[in-house]
């Protein structure tokens, strides 16, 4: 680092990535600790919180003291000490054996600040990180006695080809289903006959609209069985909603789905062997008339990046993952994207998009209407106008001008009092907690420059709040004069 760059960092200001410490090595080891967790960061020593560099003295001394602390955090985190003037910086790149302790605590760089994590959020840390496989953990809900019924296991038996005469419960510890005398979650999801009652948000939505967005429904339906059976039931709801070709031929002709139903499969099992179990939301499947979307909580496992997909494969449940492949639901470890993107190649559709976020993964695929043969308009069944629960907010949608009387326009009738917070309008409109429908509201408020940050340079703070714009002011108006 030149003092230019050093200059430029100074003018930024402290933040997520950056700490100014006025001298000293007090409470170092936490602000490493706190970086060494998060992204990495740099601490500039030798500037005083207002950014002005009042330099440090015994550079040596100073760089021997650093390195002895960064030693002394669990495990040693690798840092990088260097001179640029007055001021000495220490840069702690991102690390990768995470969690990091100092001094027995650990630590989290939130916002401007390093925070002790308390022990709910240590092990949500450990969770993220991957070092604690949610599927293996026990579920204390599940009674072994009481919901292992002999014919949820004759059922399990057939689909996992167990040998005949296995003793239950020995077979199911080898197959680490049973940990300590408890089921694990994976267990219980593969032997139960209600998944909701062991995680509530396990089952799977599909629903079917008309048109293009989200405007009117006109079929919905949730699976709630064990994952197997819900897999079954998802696939024959695909098969019976997406057109069919009569493929004529020599011996009479043959019915030609018009998207690949091996992709299709491997999609499906992907969503629900991969999305994370913890969240909140569900595996929700959208059939549109151009599309069909399959959305995954919990966006991608610790260990993998977007550029990975195809190419390597890290289960977010591995004990989940293995039994799948074992009933044959998974050909092949590893290969996934690969085989959906090839199979869609040689049916002669376009390959599926991929889009991830950090909560969520969503699978788009293409529907080859215009080659489709008696393509038959669904019929609407009751509560048409009924909406999914949760709508995933890595999906922005297409919306009507705004109306007098539309959820956009109550938005900004809320912030016509002053600024408001996320939570905030959440409650003004009525809402439990922040919706998915909320969040697509706000993004397009925000892209037609009706609304504004408060915080624009930092989108994603916590303190961020929105307010109008003079463009939003004037939507007010209007509105305000049609009545």
């Amino acid at each position: 680092m030149n003092k230019k760059a050093l200059s430029n960092l100074i003018v930024l200001g402290e933040g997520f990535t950056t700490e100014f410490k006025r001298s000293g090595a007090s409470n170092l080891g936490r602000e490493i600790c706190a970086f060494a967790n998060a992204t990495g960061g740099v601490i500039l020593i030798g500037v005083a919180d207002a950014g002005e560099i009042v330099g440090v003295n015994d550079h040596n001394r100073l760089k021997s003291e650093v390195q002895s602390i960064a030693r002394s955090a669990e495990p040693p985190i690798a840092v990088d000490v260097e001179s640029v003037g007055k001021v000495l910086c220490v840069n702690v790149p991102e690390q990768h054996s995470k969690p990091y302790s100092f001094g027995g605590k650990f630590f989290i760089r939130e916002g401007a600040s390093s925070q002790q994590m308390a022990r709910d959020e240590i092990r949500e840390f450990f969770f993220k990180e991957g070092l604690i496989h949610f599927d293996e953990t026990p579920c204390t809900n599940y009674d072994l006695e009481r919901d292992l019924s002999p014919a949820i296991w004759q059922r399990f038996v057939q689909r996992t080809r167990l040998p005949a005469g296995l003793e239950m419960k020995t077979a199911l510890e080898n197959l680490h289903l049973i940990k300590v005398g408890k089921m694990t979650h994976a267990g219980a999801w593969l032997l139960c006959d209600d998944i909701t009652r062991y995680t509530l948000q396990a089952h799977v939505t599909c629903a079917m609209f008309r048109g293009t967005t989200k405007t009117y429904i006109i079929d919905r339906k949730d699976f709630a069985g064990d994952l197997y059976t819900i897999y079954e039931e998802v696939m024959a709801y695909l098969q019976a909603k997406l057109n069919t070709a009569l493929i004529p031929h020599a011996r009479g002709r043959d019915e030609r789905l018009e998207l690949p139903e091996d992709a299709l499969r491997e999609a499906l099992v992907n969503a629900i062997a991969h999305r994370d179990y913890r969240s909140t939301a569900n595996v929700q499947i959208y059939i549109f008339h151009d599309r069909l979307e399959i959305v995954t909580p919990g966006g991608l496992p610790a260990g993998m990046r977007e550029e990975d997909l195809g190419i390597k494969s890290v289960p977010r449940n591995p004990l989940l993952f293995g039994m799948f492949y074992r009933m044959g639901m998974v050909e092949q470890v590893g290969s996934g994207i690969k085989r959906i993107r090839e199979m869609c190649r040689d049916y002669g559709v376009a390959e599926p998009v991929i889009e991830v976020s950090d909560n969520w993964v969503t699978t788009t695929f293409k529907r080859p209407i215009e080659e489709v043969i008696g393509e038959v308009e669904p019929q609407p069944e009751s509560q048409p106008e009924s909406q999914p629960e949760s709508q995933p907010e890595s999906q922005p949608e297409s919306q009507p001008e705004l109306q007098p009387e539309s959820l956009e326009m109550r938005v900004l009738i809320l912030l016509s009092n002053g600024p408001m917070a996320k939570s905030a309008l959440s409650s003004g409109l009525g809402q439990k907690e922040i919706s998915g429908q909320l969040n697509s509201i706000i993004r397009l408020l925000l892209a037609n420059k009706t609304i504004e940050y408060t915080i624009p340079e930092k989108p994603s703070s916590r303190l961020q709040k929105y307010r109008l714009t003079e463009k939003g002011k004037g939507f007010l108006k209007k509105g305000e004069e049609s009545q």
